[in-house]
């Protein structure tokens, strides 16, 4: 369910639950509502993004549980000024509870500088529909190398 005009969804939007999950999520995070996104993800959910060690995560091993999900937030997500979601596609099993979406993620910053982040992005739900793991698939130098100043 997208609540936020900054979510241009441009791929397939039937009821399941994994895709619905991930709407809820961007819509969130547009809205720069970290409560509302922690009630999308399970208690023990684990949040990969991007997948592999990186800046947000150096050895690699997610972010894991509430408390981890909202370090993560801190840390990635609100120091951004607004995002700014593109799905292209998604892919979901039509009897399971995973879904791939594939897109872009526009960032911009308080000063007028954004970048643009190529990605999949795979959700896997729980029995309640609630986000169990997520996992971006990304790479961070592809994505500073769309750094543009104010």
């Amino acid at each position: 369910m997208i609540t936020s005009d900054a979510i241009n969804w441009n791929a397939p939007n039937d009821e399941h639950p994994a895709r619905a999950a991930s709407q809820r999520s961007y819509s969130a995070v547009a809205k720069g509502d970290l409560e509302e996104w922690l009630t999308v993800y399970a208690e023990d959910a684990v949040i990969e993004d991007p997948v592999g060690p990186s800046m947000f995560d150096p050895d690699g091993k997610g972010h894991r549980g509430h408390d981890g999900i909202r370090a993560f937030w801190n840390l990635a997500i609100a120091p951004i000024e607004r995002f700014e979601f593109e799905i292209n596609d998604s892919f979901a099993n039509p009897e399971g509870n995973t879904c791939a979406n594939i897109g872009r993620i526009r960032t911009s910053f308080a000063d007028g500088s954004h970048t643009t982040t190529e990605l999949i992005m795979v959700y896997v739900v729980d029995d309640d529909g609630r986000v169990a793991s997520m996992k971006a698939y990304w790479e961070p130098e592809r994505t500073m190398a769309t750094f543009t100043k104010a």
